[in-house]
């Protein structure tokens, strides 16, 4: 079943239905706490269905007392987790250029970035942060030009991200390319000239959910040091 998968990007209901699934497992006597622990950080971590399923191939996918059940489907069904509907605003112009001279320019938060982009570092530079912004459509294409500068770009997760820039004696950064977009996602063309400067792409989680993932860190931990306790 794990190979029929798609490389779908899980969302965080997915990856907290599981750690659901675990934490019964733990109560129950199915897992062991060590073997508990190294489930539920590659649950929290994992980005796709297909490092998601094998977490709870083997433990019932409800915990009402059945021997054997099957396991977590973690296909999709409907429309996808993330409401990309809701920050994909066709018709919106939107923010359309940065400038960086001998300075720097910011974009992060809640804005809307245009269908064209252009971002200019010039002995400077500038940040484009996607991660809570709206997209003035389905495709952005960002047009950078860093001289002796440079332009960060972040995207979060379930973005598509092509890069078809040309660097001299610099460079643009590819590393997220060709992981696949989430269905209904925006897709973002990097293109442009890195003279003596550099583009940058990176891909982070939003600051809402780096913040709900350390709280659950904590929150594991207060549990384990409990369960240990008990153990004891």
């Amino acid at each position: 079943m794990t190979e029929d998968l798609p490389d779908l990007r899980a969302s965080d209901t997915d990856r907290e239905r599981v750690a659901e699934i675990l934490r019964d497992a733990l109560a129950e006597g199915r897992l062991a706490m060590e073997e508990f622990d190294e489930r539920l950080e590659a649950a929290y971590t994992a980005r796709t269905y297909r490092e998601l399923e094998p977490l709870t191939a083997d433990l019932p996918a409800a915990t009402s007392g059945a021997p054997a059940a099957a396991p977590v489907s973690l296909r999709k069904d409907g429309a996808p987790a993330t409401a990309w509907s809701e920050r994909i605003v066709t018709g919106a112009e939107g923010s359309s250029v940065g400038i960086g001279i001998m300075g720097g320019f910011q974009r992060k938060g809640r804005w809307t970035i245009g269908r064209r982009f252009t971002a200019v570092g010039i002995m400077g530079g500038g940040e484009l942060d996607l991660r809570e912004a709206a997209f003035a459509g389905p495709e952005i294409v960002i047009t950078c030009w860093a001289v002796m500068g440079g332009v960060g770009i972040v995207v979060p997760p379930g973005v598509e991200v092509d890069v078809r820039g040309v660097g001299i004696m610099g460079g643009f950064d590819s590393r997220e390319e060709g992981v696949p977009g989430e269905p209904g996602a925006p897709r973002v063309i990097v293109r442009g000239l890195a003279l003596m400067g550099g583009v940058g792409v990176e891909r982070k989680l939003p600051r809402e959910e780096q913040r709900r993932l350390k709280e659950e860190q904590r929150r594991l931990k207060r549990e384990r040091r409990e369960a240990r306790r008990e153990l004891d």
